[in-house]
């Protein structure tokens, strides 16, 4: 019996070969049809015998493009049409009805596909070694986007007129580059060249394998990728390790690493099938792999100075057809790929910017003439319990949106101050920026403008509602305030995080949430950073947090941890402490420590903190890890990274206060039997794993007592924190042990970088209420 089906298909199923995919799966098994692209993704008419039908929508979705990502699948029957009225008995790809809006949604930048990479290095193709080599399943897609609908007139590309063989790809449904916009070639499409530092460019034969010999021989060399440059030195030569750490200001933090295979990588790191499967994924993310404690196999290793005081190296795999043939030209093991900018300012994307910024960085200069419409920089994870979760979240995840539970309303949200992001909401999807950066300096500021800008161009979005931070010294509040025409909604930087929890977990109601992190501006005026709270997406209620202690000195503290330790010491003893006989002690400045108590006590430049992360400052501190950070969470980052491998359960405990409607955290105990430790000279390691621990039960207590006034079971943990492994991973579990649903989270940053999807759906659920 003949049937005729009408499927509609959403989700990222335009500009990814799905039609051609479409057309391929019907015409093997000789079906009648059509597919269009319409405003929610596509439609297609299908007829035929009722089993191959039947088999054909079975396997649609199941062998799709990798690039697609169908969010809905409907599948309706049509009376079957007869030939005579038909036309035909083919199945076709037609063009949208006249006057039909097609919206479509942008696919992120990904990784070069095994079939271009083979492609790439067969010397009998006509692109071997072509460093622009790409087709439907691979290639740029984000970055290269001036304006939609997606086609080749409305990217860079279209500077790029295709040769005759190039459009002949483009034109043939059956090949894999029919309607690949950036198809291009040798003959036709962008090319490479070398410039000195000056901006000149340098004859050579051929600029990869001129780049590859001034790294063999230690230079610095910025090279143009997908979303910007990257500064490149050999990761086996110190010396251009620490010419680089020297050159871009960059104390310790540490830089990345491109190998070229995960051979290559396992030399290096300890990969399980998890990591491993992240480290080739399509997105091409950097991920925080643990160094092995002895090379496998090489005599190459990796400078100390790549990331110096962790365990751990950020490893990530080459993505475009030009990192391919540079790492192969000079046959490296390892090169440093850090982002092409000075500290804390955007990444650089456009060749004459790149020379004028980072001239006193590079030594050469590896460009091209496709222009990069858009920054963004490497994205980079974290494995924990065998799932990736995002650190950050931008090349190759953005523009993918966070799919929702419900339709919202237009949302502009316009993230916190550090690691920004912007947010758009538009029906059941909610766009996240790619990784914005500190808004810190001018160049970052006008990094903020533009990723507003493009997403609401290419997403078609005028919000209605514009969220923000209610700290009120925000760059990105300062902004919302000065903004016209949409309703403006101040969210708390907690509730943000929770709710951004909540929203990527499809929850509804109301939870118990553990918002832990270093900074945010609480209602009352004072830094809140060790929050427990009752929340829902209309309010929430502050059911528990850390004692507030001074923070001596503001954003002095942030930067030297030895004044969190001053400060949780003269809290807990008094001025008995400066009597402690412990190393720390001795290492202290005492006019400086003077001078701290003295401001402390007269309450001058000493605002009051709940911060969970000046917590992990103070311990670090105390127990001779970090006494002054030379980046972001640098002294928690490595009290997690001293945390020995033992089976030492002991826990150190704190206090539980009930003070009104809420619980005080109390961290007396917790001090008190550290110094006691710290007495009988038990080692960092032991003492950070009994303070993870001591933190762990004290939360699943109050989890319990908060369950028993509330009859909540359901927790969220978010906050930066959590990107702590050891923590959240002890924490899920125990909270799992004594019967609670844990809420983590993996699509989107638990840190700031997750703020602002929070905001757009706390700040559109008050004003749906």
């Amino acid at each position: 019996m003949e049937v005729r089906r009408q499927i509609e298909v959403s989700g990222i199923v335009q500009g990814v070969g799905f039609r051609p995919y479409v057309y391929r799966l019907a015409t093997g098994r000789h079906l009648q049809g059509t597919i269009r692209n319409t405003s929610a993704g596509v439609t297609i008419e299908v007829q035929g015998p009722a089993e191959t039908v039947q088999n054909f929508v079975e396997h649609l979705p199941a062998e799709a493009p990798p690039l697609a990502r169908i969010t809905s699948l409907a599948v309706h029957d049509l009376p079957c049409l007869t030939a005579q009225i038909d036309g035909d008995r083919e199945f076709r790809i037609i063009h949208s009805r006249d006057g039909e809006e097609v919206r479509t949604l942008i696919s992120p930048d990904v990784a070069i596909c095994p079939d271009c990479l083979r492609e790439l290095f067969d010397p009998k193709d006509r692109r071997y070694r072509y460093p622009f080599i790409n087709c439907t399943n691979c290639g740029p897609r984000f970055t290269i986007v001036r304006d939609i609908p997606y086609d080749r007139p409305s990217t860079s590309m279209a500077v790029f007129p295709m040769c005759p063989a190039c459009l002949a790809e483009y034109e043939n449904p059956l090949d894999r580059r029919f309607h690949a916009q950036p198809n291009a070639c040798w003959k036709c499409g962008p090319q490479v060249e070398l410039w000195d530092r000056s901006g000149r460019r340098i004859e050579c034969r051929d600029p990869l394998a001129e780049a590859a010999v001034g790294l063999r021989a230690g230079l610095v060399v910025a090279v143009k990728g997908l979303g910007g440059f990257h500064l490149a030195v050999d990761a086996t030569n110190p010396a251009a390790v620490a010419l680089l750490r020297q050159r871009k200001r960059r104390v310790e933090k540490p830089f990345a690493v491109m190998v070229p295979d995960v051979q290559a990588a396992e030399e290096f790191c300890e990969l399980d099938a998890a990591a491993r499967t992240v480290l080739q994924s399509m997105q091409r993310p950097i991920i925080l792999l643990k160094k092995v404690l002895l090379p496998k196999k090489t005599l190459s290793l990796i400078s100390d100075d790549v990331a110096p005081f962790n365990r751990y190296l950020g490893i990530f795999l080459p993505y475009t057809p030009l990192h391919y043939v540079l790492l192969a030209e000079g046959r490296f093991k390892a090169l440093v790929m850090t982002s092409g900018n000075l500290s804390e300012e955007p990444i650089a994307i456009d060749n004459r910017e790149a020379v004028h910024r980072l001239n006193g960085l590079a030594d050469y200069f590896l460009v091209h003439n496709r222009d990069i419409l858009l920054r963004c920089d490497d994205s980079v994870v974290r494995v924990a319990g065998g799932v990736p979760r995002q650190l950050r979240r931008s090349r190759g995840f953005v523009p993918v949106p966070v799919f929702l539970k419900d339709d919202q309303p237009s949302v502009l949200a316009v993230g916190g101050e550090l690691k920004n992001t912007i947010c758009l909401t538009k029906g059941k999807h909610a766009f996240l920026s790619q990784h914005v950066g500190d808004l810190e300096n001018v160049e970052s500021y006008s990094f903020f403008h533009e990723a507003i800008e493009h997403l609401e161009r290419i997403l078609e979005i005028r919000p209605e509602i514009i969220a923000y931070d209610l700290h009120p010294n925000y760059f990105s509040t300062r902004w919302a305030l000065q903004q016209s025409g949409a309703k403006l909604v101040g969210v708390q930087h907690h509730h943000a995080h929770i709710a951004s929890c909540m929203a990527e977990n499809h929850l509804e109601g109301r939870v118990i949430g553990f918002a832990l992190d270093g900074t945010g501006y609480g209602t009352d005026g004072n830094i809140w950073g060790g929050e427990v709270l009752i929340a829902g997406y209309e309010d929430f209620e502050r059911a528990a947090h850390f004692e507030y202690l001074p923070l001596p000195g503001g954003e002095a503290a942030i930067r030297e941890p030895w004044r969190m330790a001053v400060s949780y010491l003269a809290h807990h003893f008094g001025r008995e402490f400066l009597k402690l006989e412990i190393p720390f002690m001795r290492q202290l400045n005492r006019p400086k420590v003077d001078l701290l108590l003295r401001m402390m006590e007269q309450g001058v430049n000493s605002p009051l903190t709940s911060s969970c992360g000046r917590l992990f400052d103070a311990v670090a501190a105390l127990i001779g890890i970090r006494q002054a950070v030379n980046y972001e969470a640098q002294a928690a980052i490595e009290l997690e990274m001293a945390i020995s491998a033992s089976d030492d359960e002991t826990s150190y405990p704190l206090d539980l206060t009930a003070d009104g409607d809420r619980w005080i955290i109390g961290t007396q105990p917790l001090f008190a039997a550290l110094l006691d430790d710290l007495g009988r000279d038990l080692p960092p390691a032991a003492i950070s794993r009994r303070f993870h621990n001591g933190l762990v039960e004290t939360l699943v207590q109050l989890a319990t007592r908060l369950r028993n006034q509330t009859t909540l079971h359901r927790v969220c943990l978010s906050g930066g924190t959590f990107h702590n492994i050891y923590l959240s991973q002890r924490l899920e579990a125990r909270l799992s042990e004594f019967g609670f649903e844990v809420f983590t989270q993996k699509e989107v940053p638990s840190g700031d970088g997750g703020l602002s999807l929070g905001q757009a759906l706390v700040a559109a659920a008050r004003v749906s209420a």
